[in-house]
């Protein structure tokens, strides 16, 4: 079995209606967190974890995440002429980091349906998926953390985090036992239970390593919540028959997909870069000051 998981999916179909009006008529995968796209956070993750083939599962109005990933000749020729050689070499180690693939989701159907847009990309192996919506911050890729789990475990990866008990009906949610730091072996799952009905407050994060036996359970799983195909359901069905576990990361997570998530990620971000945290520190001290 390889211990190296070289394709990584990231579905990007989703409409990205936590953050209308920004997302009327532009991807909110692209928008900034600070001066890069919310989506090259997640592939650089990818890559940094060993990835070397992408697949994006993309839908309509998302055609700027290609061109995002493409050379831009016009610019790049520029940019040459004009010596700008720091900012060229930034732009076009964008379109050189990995191998990328695309294939249209024409109907949003849910994460199960769109994971399942994967099958003609994946042989035989594991696979990692990814999603825009989550940024994680950690001294080592939550991908590359998980991918060390599975050497350890070799079945299905999942990512979990602890979230208040009032917040379980927005995540799917895992039940098992503690194996060792960090690991729990997955006895159960359930996508977004109210609090009364949840297992535990231990709840999955858009992050998963799973393999091809994955889209015959995708294929059986019938709508669940929101009558879309979950890709909880579909991991769900495979207990009992796959080894799955989840493990609790190290890092800070972002929500990038909703509105304070994507402000949060943009501050802590920017007061990490040499060249606006110093400033930006000051002028929120400032604000804090005014305001209290």
């Amino acid at each position: 079995m390889k211990e190296i998981i070289k394709k990584a999916v990231i579905p990007v179909a989703g409409f990205g209606t936590r953050l209308l009006p920004a997302t009327k008529s532009q991807p909110k995968e692209m928008l900034p967190i600070v001066d890069k796209p919310a989506v090259q956070y997640v592939v650089e993750e990818a890559i940094k974890s060993g990835a070397e083939n992408i697949l994006f599962i993309t839908g309509r109005g998302k055609r700027a995440i290609e061109d995002y990933f493409d050379y831009a000749v016009e610019l790049e020729k520029e940019l040459e002429d004009k010596g700008k050689t720091d900012l060229l070499d930034e732009v076009r180690n964008i379109s050189e980091m990995a191998k990328f693939f695309y294939v249209r989701q024409k109907i949003a159907r849910g994460l199960g349906d769109a994971i399942n847009h994967a099958r003609g990309f994946i042989d035989d192996e594991y696979f990692s998926v990814l999603l825009a919506d989550d940024i994680i911050d950690s001294e080592i890729p939550c991908l590359k953390q998980m991918i060390n789990v599975f050497r350890n475990y070799r079945g299905m990866i999942l990512a979990v985090m602890e979230v208040p008990r009032d917040k379980t009906n927005i995540y799917g949610i895992v039940n098992g036992k503690k194996i060792s730091d960090r690991v729990y072996e997955v006895s159960d799952l359930i996508e977004k239970p109210e609090p009364e009905e949840a297992l535990s407050n231990i709840a999955v994060i858009g992050r998963y390593i799973l393999n091809a036996n994955i889209f015959n359970a995708i294929e059986e799983t019938k709508p669940g919540k929101g009558g879309e195909i979950q890709i909880t359901d579909a991991i769900k069905s495979l207990i009992g028959r796959e080894k799955i576990f989840a493990y609790e990361f190290k890092g800070m997570r972002y929500d990038v997909g909703e509105k304070i998530g994507f402000l949060k990620a943009n501050i802590a971000y920017a007061l990490k870069r040499e060249d606006l945290g110093s400033e930006l520190k000051e002028y929120l001290k400032k604000i804090v000051e005014e305001t209290t």
